[in-house]
């Protein structure tokens, strides 16, 4: 048996869906506006249903009773005939259930102007990537993440060079004094994100970065109303190892920096341990857009909370060919007219 959970608006029993900009839950039919609290007090849980299903990922809409079918590890998902968000419930829950979330603080027409944005200018880039059809597939996910306070202490040891340049007379003198440099220190890292799902580019997700943590809500599966979210497919041990690496890293930078007045700092021993005071799993808002584009797909994401986008793009050849040929033609004519004026 699979559950699907809507919330739905007491006044007029359309879908509510969450408002980033008012960070509350707006009606798109009768207008009304609800806060958390509103939910939780009317109990707005309503058409909470069980569906007999074929397989694991297969639910029905509680909205239009269309079937639904998700990937495994997908705890919302958009029905292709209403569009309405059905949040499946079970997929969040026991050890899947999130401690935090932060909601989303930019709406879809904030991530398409965004998007558009980032390619402003660009000339080169393929037409595919301006296309309204494909700006507007842009798709409000919560994704899932690890994030750990770390307590590490370690020390390195540094070889360092200080050169000194003077002259006489006859000659320039250039002096190099080597040193040996030895630092070390206790610090305390305060939730360390790691991506909990092995779908996402994990160089697009550290790209975003970072996501103010003062806006931590406590879960409630309220705020998932209007965007999909995934759960965790990396396990909390597993993902442990990358933050662990990411903060003995940190750890060798900061002692690094604090190796001042040389010209040159080569670190050539360290020894860095760490503990993991604590661990929580929250999901953070990310606006996803794929393009495909010769048969290959270019990733775009922007911060939910923060704005912050990032991409790459390809470029087109023949855009390319175009633009090279009308500067090769403006650089002949230009050398013609300074022929003839005297100039050259």
């Amino acid at each position: 048996m699979g559950k699907v959970l809507d919330y739905k608006c007491p006044a007029c029993d359309a879908v509510l869906k969450f408002n980033p900009h008012g960070q509350n839950w707006k009606c798109e039919y009768c207008r009304n506006e609800y806060n958390l609290e509103d939910l939780k007090s009317q109990e707005i849980s309503l058409k909470t249903e069980n569906k007999e299903q074929t397989e694991l990922n297969n639910y029905n809409c509680p909205n239009c009773g269309a079937s639904i079918v998700t990937l495994l590890n997908t705890s919302t998902t958009t029905c292709p005939y209403c569009r309405n968000t059905t949040i499946i419930k079970e997929k969040l829950s026991g050890e899947f259930n999130p401690d935090y979330l932060i909601p989303f603080k930019y709406n879809k027409d904030d991530a398409i102007e965004y998007f558009k944005r980032f390619h402003k200018r660009k000339i080169l880039m393929p037409k595919e990537f301006n296309s309204i059809k494909n700006i507007n597939e842009i798709t409000g996910v919560y994704i899932p993440f690890w994030l750990y306070d770390i307590k590490a202490n370690g020390n390195i040891s540094a070889t360092c060079n200080r050169v000194t340049t003077y002259s006489d007379a006859n000659y320039i003198y250039t002096k190099t004094d080597v040193y040996e440099a030895v630092r070390s220190g206790n610090f305390i890292f305060n939730k360390v994100p790691v991506d909990g799902a092995t779908r996402f580019d994990d160089s697009i997700m550290n790209s975003i970065e970072p996501f103010d943590y003062k806006d931590l809500k406590d879960f409630s599966y309220s705020y998932l109303s209007g965007f999909l979210a995934d759960r965790y497919d990396v396990e909390k041990n597993k993902a442990y190892l990358i933050a662990k690496d990411r903060v003995e890293k940190s750890v060798v930078n900061n002692l690094k920096k604090d190796i001042m007045g040389y010209n040159s700092v080569i670190v050539n021993g360290k020894n860095i341990s760490s503990d993991n005071i604590d661990s929580k799993y929250c999901l953070l808002p990310v606006w996803m857009l794929n393009i495909k584009y010769k048969d290959k797909i270019y990733p775009f994401a922007m911060n939910g909370q923060t704005g912050k986008m990032v991409g790459d793009y390809p470029v087109d050849i023949k855009k390319a060919i175009i633009l090279g040929t009308l500067v090769f033609i403006v650089c002949i004519l230009i050398s013609i007219l300074l022929f003839f004026i005297g100039v050259i």
